[in-house]
């Protein structure tokens, strides 16, 4: 199935940028290209059959039948980009400048990998019934289901995604049972210090956390775990992390990262071939604010990074614009609005702001005296304040950083 949209004002045919992926980094690129002045084509293409839409409520207001939906309100036709649904890309040819598709393949001028990230699966846990994934909008759909009928639910997973559906199944009634492989949750994204903090978040919510254990088996009705616990389960939910959709890329000299699989960016967002570049979950690319090579599977990065790519590509290469952004996302679980800005790793202190017992805190961290990065719970003055000074890579006065009845920027040096 797809679907073309055509302007009533024609753009100029030639050249054309082809752009594969059609979440809110395809979509985004798409727009700020028409917005940098770009005349030229725009030609997006979609792997799913249903309109672009966001992502964010997914685990959210549609699980719990509070919105009729999260598709983007862009008027494509009137935007001259030519939108393809249901036509996954299966492979770059640069030395053709052309992407393959089942329906043949569309020649590209520049062209745009934005193909995000697939969820990682739960080994043996493929095609069973009653195993679910949270990452497109037929998952969602099929999940509020599961949700409406206030079934027992096991949660394979503490992370976001985790901790956000585990939240919407609470409220919607079900019984839920998280299972996370490590010590505490999110383990992998936060210090041990920080994540500590929020386990009892699960128990007040009256969802039931089991750290430092795996799954070993998933069957009709249950879930076995590796010390010989058995869960009954209605539903199973698994939410272990995503890879950036690149497999398709094989073969294409698009050069990836032997660690992550991403598509290794550079500071412009360009790839390691000529005329293409990359966006969102699917790409890394190096930040000079801090030193290193960046994968970000958020939000946030995936709608600043567009403007980027639109600029480089109507500018050209000698105009190229850096990108190089504060990192920056969100999470809303158990009542508590958690926001996060910057990158931690390589800090070599931290402060506390309030009482990470309560209902509103914040955590910052510095480098050699600069604010590198901070989380705040129910704090978003201190997230919109710590950004800029990030941004500005201010250095803080501790003393006043740390008195949280103070505004963050009142500590700046």
């Amino acid at each position: 199935m797809s679907e073309q949209s055509k302007s009533s004002q024609d753009p100029d045919h030639t050249p054309r940028v082809v752009i594969a992926g059609a979440g809110i980094a395809g979509v985004q690129t798409a727009v700020a290209l028409r917005e940098a002045g770009w005349r030229g084509a725009i030609t997006l293409l979609g792997d799913e059959p249903h309109q672009p839409y966001d992502r964010p409520p997914l685990s959210k207001a549609l699980l719990l039948g509070t919105a009729d939906g999260a598709t983007f309100d862009i008027d494509f036709a009137a935007l001259g980009i030519d939108l393809h649904l249901g036509r996954p890309v299966t492979a770059l040819r640069p030395g053709a400048h052309e992407m393959d598709t089942a329906e043949g393949p569309i020649a590209y001028d520049h062209a745009v990998l934005a193909t995000g990230a697939d969820p990682v699966l739960l080994p043996g846990s493929e095609g069973r019934a009653g195993v679910h994934l949270l990452r497109t909008l037929d998952d969602a759909e099929r999940l509020r289901s599961v949700l409406a009928a206030r079934q027992r639910v096991v949660v394979v997973g503490a992370g976001w995604i985790g901790a956000e559906f585990a939240t919407a199944a609470r409220e919607a009634g079900s019984t839920v049972t998280v299972v996370e492989a490590a010590d505490r949750p999110l383990a992998g994204a936060l210090p041990a210090e920080v994540a500590d903090r929020m386990t009892a978040w699960y128990a007040d919510a009256g969802a039931e956390l089991r750290t430092g254990t795996r799954v070993a088996a998933v069957s009709s009705g249950e879930v076995a775990l590796a010390d010989g616990t058995t869960l009954p389960a209605d539903a199973v939910v698994v939410g272990i992390g995503a890879r950036p959709a690149t497999a398709w890329l094989a073969g294409s000299g698009v050069a990836l990262s032997p660690q992550d699989g991403s598509v290794l960016a550079d500071d412009q967002l360009r790839t390691s071939v000529p005329d293409v570049f990359a966006v969102g979950d699917c790409a890394s690319f190096p930040s000079a604010r801090y030193g290193r090579r960046l994968l970000i599977h958020h939000w946030d990065n995936a709608l600043q990074g567009p403007r980027t790519v639109a600029e480089n590509i109507t500018r050209g290469a000698a105009e190229g614009v850096v990108y190089d952004p504060v990192p920056y996302f969100w999470s809303e679980q158990f009542g508590r609005f958690v926001q996060y800005a910057g990158h931690h790793e390589g800090a070599d202190e931290t402060i506390w702001r309030g009482d990470p017992a309560g209902a509103s805190w914040a955590v910052l961290w510095l480098r050699e005296n600069r604010l590198a990065a901070l989380l705040a719970v129910g704090r978003p003055r201190d997230l919109a304040q710590g950004r800029k000074l990030i941004e500005k890579g201010a250095a803080l006065d501790r003393d006043r950083a740390a008195d949280a009845t103070l505004p963050l920027k009142a500590a700046a040096r």
